[in-house]
């Protein structure tokens, strides 16, 4: 049984693990050391839940939903597109915004909102969730389902945890201004490309 464990485990590692539009905001957030704990808790929680939908058998409903999909692509190109349109104006022109928007979002509310916009409105993460990690949780017999869903979410806690955590320790490499202006501008183009292949599955 242990062995169904470790399979879901394994697959969301092979899965998270890619540096994405995600991956890179509780990376910021981790640097900045704002909200670290609440950053990671809730992009963990929308896995489970997305995860649990997926096993349960929501993965092939939205598979079979090409409408569907091509809206959630085209709102998650705008969500990504506008995060990296701030971070470029950050990289360009960081006097001209509020010290806690160079700095990372430091409303907890703010925070919570972002972090779902990356985990609700990224297609990216809504395919590797639901559909890869459903997919393959909802083959398994019905009695193990559960130790694989465990093993899947598992992973997820422990990487965006330790994601957070281990960013927060690279703070002092980012006390000099050009240092953030090139995670910006890094930042920035990474969102780009990724909008820009969604809009072409609009």
């Amino acid at each position: 049984m242990f062995a169904i464990y470790l399979k879901g485990m394994a697959l969301t590692a092979s899965l998270i693990m890619a540096i994405g539009a995600q991956n890179a905001f509780v990376l910021r957030q981790g640097i900045t050391r704002r909200h670290i704990f609440l950053t990671a808790l809730t992009c963990s929680l929308c896995d489970l839940l997305l995860m649990s939908a997926g096993v349960a058998g929501m993965g092939s409903l939205l598979a079979a939903a090409p409408g569907l999909q091509r809206w959630m692509a085209l709102a998650g190109a705008l969500f990504v597109l506008w995060y990296g349109a701030m971070a470029l104006r950050k990289a360009l022109h960081p006097g001209t915004l509020a010290p806690e928007a160079t700095q990372g979002i430091a409303n907890p509310k703010a925070v919570v909102l972002a972090a779902l916009g990356f985990s609700l409105l990224n297609p990216h993460a809504l395919l590797d969730t639901i559909v890869l990690v459903g997919s393959v949780g909802a083959q398994q017999p019905a009695a193990e389902r559960p130790l694989f869903l465990a093993g899947a979410v598992s992973f997820s806690f422990i990487w965006f945890f330790s994601l957070a955590l281990g960013a927060s320790k690279l703070t002092p490499l980012f006390k000099n201004p050009t240092a953030w202006r090139i995670l910006d501008v890094l930042i920035a183009a990474m969102m780009f490309t990724i909008a820009w292949g969604l809009f072409r599955l609009v």
